[in-house]
């Protein structure tokens, strides 16, 4: 039975194809009718992917039940190659996405190139920015606590780089600093909001789904 994660893997390989290959854009193409996708969410990496999947279970939706896949492209770079095959030039999906503000031209050329009309929702700085703004650094703070964190995230904050910083730039290096916590709290800091409204970003992506 087709799943998720095996479209996510096809589509990778095939974009580290170029897209060349019949075979590939075949098994995509399959993989999409078997799954009933109509909509391709395009992000920059797996700590978007972990919070976009987070507030979905949040509020209790199936994306893939929805017809919708969630694709982590690995770096904005690759926004151009993902949208034409997944989009209008390939698999003929509808698009939509999150990227981080410096990362906005690649987007924005991206989708051009794929005749695609705008459809992705941007943060200031960076998702993990704004989480840390929707929950405030207090928050995020019992949330290292509550990970066990505490002892790493006091040492952090003994460097010297970090003195005089402001408290939510030193709590969004902090999440950079070891391979993996990035993406764990993607989905922490998203289940940490409790009643809270998520970032504008996030939110207005999955209302658009």
């Amino acid at each position: 039975m087709a799943d998720m994660d095996a479209f996510r893997d096809e589509i990778a390989r095939w974009a580290a194809a170029g897209g060349a290959g019949d075979t590939a854009g075949d098994l995509a193409a399959d993989l999409v009718r078997d799954l009933g996708l109509r909509t391709a969410v395009l992000l920059e990496g797996p700590s978007d992917l972990a919070a976009v999947q987070a507030l979905a279970a949040r509020e209790d939706r199936d994306l893939t039940a929805e017809g919708v896949a969630v694709v982590s492209m690995g770096g904005a770079m690759s926004v151009g190659r993902y949208a034409g095959l997944l989009g209008p030039p390939g698999l003929g999906l509808r698009l939509t996405g999150l990227c981080d503000a410096r990362e906005e031209p690649f987007y924005v050329r991206g989708w051009q190139r794929a005749g695609a009309a705008r459809d992705f929702h941007v943060c200031v700085a960076d998702l993990e920015d704004e989480m840390i703004r929707a929950l405030g650094p207090a928050r995020v703070e019992e949330v290292i606590r509550s990970e066990d964190e505490l002892r790493p995230w006091q040492t952090f904050l003994a460097q010297p780089a970090q003195h005089g910083r402001p408290r939510q730039q030193q709590l969004r290096r902090f999440l950079s600093t070891r391979k993996g916590r990035k993406i764990r709290y993607g989905g922490l800091l998203v289940e940490a909001l409790d009643g809270a409204r998520p970032p504008a970003p996030l939110a207005d992506l999955l209302a658009g789904l």
